[in-house]
């Protein structure tokens, strides 16, 4: 019998990798299919990071294994941005380079947990939250954010969750899929309860920190007492459009990021030489490109809301910052066209991308049923046609 590991069977495939991978294959078959089901910036990487990678290339310097946990300056150069920007004490050993931030993630995890470990999942969380806690063979605890609270988990929601078992904590903000902020007083509010439960770490998600049309974006780390309780998790994709790259970090107490040295020394070693040279550019250069891109994603933003707006039964909230929508679409529940009835999500996104010609991605595989994640990190023209499309298929439901 051929059977896959406990721990594999445990976890599902990424929703979001499997709906690009179906539109895909409309696409192949001649369907102009508009993709908003991935994650991923439609920029092109900045040319000056390019340019240091060519330049890394043609020195010749950089063909060897670099060390595990990233090279020295690199290091220095995000810990210098969070002293800088984030009022961060992180110094280089608390930064590990990996390949992506979805790997430092898995390290943190492997790292830290324990089977019987509980970890609170602030929900609507990002798909690959869940899987990793299992993957670690723990046991991930949802608290869930409502719609009319921005999506936002309180803190009152947070003591309540707290257990014997609670090792830590997981949440973004900027969120994906919700696009939601957390502000400093409501990080304060969460932070005033994770001091009283002393061995419960926080990772926090700051992956869309440059995509944040809120303008107030505060590190849980910065707050008093959290310094050695908090993980921060980050990386050049989003804000750089560096998602094929593969360059994420961690930045952790020294404990911390020294058991993700070692786990990443096992799995992986090092992250590319070439890539990490692109992400010093990045972090240590002219950000007028990235500002350039967030002006873009706070237009589009407005474009698709007040489009979201025109379609009948959808509920959508104002995202504050990454580049999602979380629409709240179960009043198509249980309606039909006559040949195809939507009963779910999932019935709702395949509905969309056999009928429309859209893809999205279905909400329960970021925890919330009633919602879907649409990313309008495409252009204004295919925003506009994709939302015309919907609103066009929606109608045929009764």
């Amino acid at each position: 019998m051929n059977k896959l590991s406990d721990r594999i069977e445990a976890i599902q495939e990424s929703a979001t990798l499997a709906m690009a991978a179906k539109a895909r294959e409309f696409k192949n078959r001649g369907i102009d299919v508009i993709n908003l089901s991935l994650g991923e910036p439609d920029f092109k990487t900045p040319l000056h990071i390019c340019e240091a990678a060519k330049k890394a290339i043609d020195d010749g310097k950089y063909f060897s294994y670099p060390p595990v946990a990233g090279y020295q300056d690199l290091r220095e150069a995000i810990a210098a941005k969070y002293q800088k920007e984030n009022n961060v004490p992180y110094k280089a050993e608390n930064i590990v380079v990996s390949n992506g931030a979805k790997q430092s993630i898995a390290n943190v995890m492997l790292a830290l947990l324990n089977k019987g470990d509980e970890v609170i999942v602030f929900s609507p969380y990002w798909v690959s939250y869940d899987a990793l806690v299992r993957l670690a063979e723990a046991t991930p605890v949802m608290v869930k954010g409502t719609i009319e609270n921005d999506f936002k988990v309180t803190a009152a929601q947070v003591e309540q969750a707290i257990s014997p078992k609670t090792k830590a904590i997981i949440f973004s903000s900027p969120c994906n899929p919700t696009g939601s902020v957390f502000s400093r007083n409501e990080l304060e509010a969460i932070a005033a309860v994770i001091v009283k439960h002393p061995g419960i770490l926080v990772i926090a998600d700051e992956i869309y920190e440059h995509i944040n049309f809120a303008g107030d974006q505060t590190s849980i780390a910065s707050l008093p007492g959290m310094f050695d309780r908090t993980i921060t998790v980050n990386g050049f994709a989003k804000g750089f459009a560096m998602t094929g790259w593969r360059v994420g970090y961690i930045a952790a107490p020294k404990w911390i990021a020294d058991g993700c040295n070692k786990v990443q020394g096992q799995l992986t070693s090092a992250n590319c030489s070439i890539s990490q040279r692109a992400a010093l550019a990045a972090i240590s250069g002219d950000i007028t490109s990235t500002a350039k891109m967030v002006t873009e994603y706070h237009k589009r933003r407005d474009i698709v809301y007040n489009l979201l707006k025109e379609i009948p039964g959808i509920k959508a909230n104002y995202p504050q910052g990454a580049f999602y929508f979380f629409p709240d679409v179960s009043n198509y529940y249980g309606k039909s066209d006559g040949q195809f009835t939507v009963k779910n999500g999932d019935d709702f996104c395949l509905y969309m991308l056999e009928k429309g010609h859209v893809s999205l991605v279905p909400g329960g595989a970021f925890g919330d049923e009633n919602c879907v994640r649409l990313s309008y990190a495409a252009s204004e023209k295919d925003l506009a046609e994709a939302m015309r499309r919907m609103k066009d298929t929606l109608s045929q439901l009764k």
